[in-house]
């Protein structure tokens, strides 16, 4: 009896002592599964930050304010795929509001100052992707096959400098044209004719206008990006077109360079 009794007394004393095991087994299974929680919810924190920083950043583009996202940066994209996007703060949101309101009071300016040209179809305006799109029809503006302004559309072209000059803003000069090939002694394509109108215009308001050069850009477009069907003649004829574009981004320039908008 005793030496049973003392075997069964070693088993029960051994199950005893064992015993902190299940408690322990049992925290190590809770604290895996908190750990598991928080990772799960610092992901989803993640991915709604990172998706709310593409909402602000997409409608900053939208202004010109940030530049466009890489395809690393597209919502299909991985979260490691994921480059770091630019922290958006109040300020930012501030300076965003009033650039675009500002561009809003300059379009008014602008259309008061072309009321004539706007109503007689030679100019128009709208707020674009890019900025303010100040454009210029080729009928009221160039003969046809020229990249020289004709003298007639000088008080127009006094007016948007004179306007254009006086905010901080960069200034894109687009030549564009319709979709009929040209070949003359002056231009052999319809890229070389646009790009001319574009750099003789940046010039003029380099030299004439005293704008600073930093602030202007030019381009041209040939038919590429046409405001309307290139199959009718009024079609060809809004195409046929210079587009100045107020940008709403601010180059640094000194006070002594900026342009005054007052022609010598």
């Amino acid at each position: 009896m005793n030496s049973r009794y003392l075997r069964s007394r070693r088993v029960t004393d051994q199950v005893h002592r064992d015993r902190w095991l299940v408690s322990y087994a049992d925290f190590i299974t809770l604290l895996f599964a908190f750990f598991v929680v928080l990772f799960a919810s610092s992901h989803a924190d993640q991915i709604r930050q990172t998706q709310a920083a593409h909402s602000i950043q997409s409608a900053f583009q939208a202004l010109g304010i940030f530049p466009s996202a890489s395809a690393k940066n597209s919502p299909s994209a991985t979260l490691s795929q994921i480059a770091p996007v630019n922290v958006v703060t109040g300020e930012d949101l501030s300076a965003a509001t009033e650039i675009q309101q500002d561009l809003h009071r300059l379009q008014a300016q602008l259309a008061g100052a072309l009321a004539p040209e706007v109503a007689q179809h030679v100019a128009a305006l709208r707020l674009g992707r890019d900025g303010l799109v100040i454009s210029l029809r080729e009928s009221g503006f160039y003969d046809s096959g020229s990249a020289i302004p004709h003298p007639q559309s000088k008080p127009t072209i006094d007016k948007v400098a004179a306007t254009i000059g006086a905010t901080p803003y960069d200034i894109r000069i687009e030549g564009h044209t319709d979709n009929v090939p040209i070949h003359t002694a002056q231009f052999d394509s319809n890229w070389e004719l646009s790009t001319a109108r574009a750099t003789e215009l940046a010039k003029i308001f380099i030299v004439s206008y005293r704008l600073a050069p930093q602030r202007i850009s030019a381009a041209g477009y040939a038919e590429y990006h046409p405001v309307a069907a290139n199959d009718t003649p009024e079609g060809r004829s809004q195409n046929r077109r210079v587009d100045i574009i107020v940008l709403p981004r601010i180059s640094v320039v000194p006070t002594q360079l900026q342009g005054t908008g007052n022609r010598e």
